[in-house]
């Protein structure tokens, strides 16, 4: 039996960071569907890593499969992320907003929005978290630890509903960190790109501190911390 009580998790997207994440979810009794943009016989290696617990599929049916399911692709693609498959579902993003990559958006450069407010606008029925968004990959499988140590590594989470966020908050404990909740999606903001959390290796209370230090480039913020991985 898993923490949550649930046992499938889908992912839409395997990049670094979904292909870790379903790697942990794997590692704690979870089944794992993946999926990517270019069809499900390109994931036979890691679904071959994964071992019995994990297929490849279309992102369509990932969402559908899922009890949770893991949005992890380039933020420019969001929109064809498959909205029926995931409606009254709880969503996980781990979305980031690299202009270099994605484009400039306008909304988000006069931060008028965040990436995690616009993925729920997408998906206006489900249940969207911000998480898992400012680690590097490698570090998913190497950094968690057990509850209750001085030094746990914290993560930031934000979302609008709370029974999502305690499900998730249960998932990190599950994998071996810390959840923070930074409060709703608008607040997601406080640990992207540029802000002291991001990329941090940070406990509770100092992930805690580290949000409320966040300022946006309208405050006159430098925007130039390199990002730490690609989803």
């Amino acid at each position: 039996m898993t923490a949550t009580g649930l046992t499938t998790i889908g992912f839409i997207g395997a990049g670094h960071i979904g292909s870790q994440l379903a790697r942990l979810a794997v590692s704690h009794g979870y089944t794992v569907v993946i999926s990517n943009s270019r069809g499900p016989e390109t994931l036979a290696d890691l679904v071959a890593e994964l071992g019995p617990q994990a297929s490849a599929a279309t992102a369509a049916q990932a969402g559908a499969a899922g009890d949770i399911v893991v949005v992890t692709v380039p933020f420019k693609n969001y929109l064809d992320v498959p909205a029926e498959p995931l409606a009254g579902k709880l969503v996980i993003d781990t979305n980031n907003y690299y202009w270099e990559r994605d484009g400039r958006i306008t909304s988000l450069e006069d931060e008028t929005t965040t990436v995690s407010e616009l993925l729920q606008a997408h998906l206006p029925t489900s249940k969207v978290v911000k998480g898992f968004n400012n680690i590097m990959a490698a570090d998913l499988t190497t950094d968690g630890s057990p509850a209750g140590g001085a030094d746990r590594r914290a993560l930031p989470i934000a979302g609008d509903d709370a029974s999502a966020k305690a499900v998730v908050t249960t998932l990190l404990d599950e994998f071996g960190f810390d959840a923070v909740d930074a409060g709703p999606l608008a607040e997601g903001w406080r640990f992207q790109r540029d802000t002291p959390a991001y990329g941090t290796r940070m406990t509770a209370p100092e992930a805690r501190q580290k949000l409320a230090e966040a300022r946006r480039a309208s405050d006159g913020a430098e925007r130039d911390i390199p990002h730490p991985s690609e989803s």
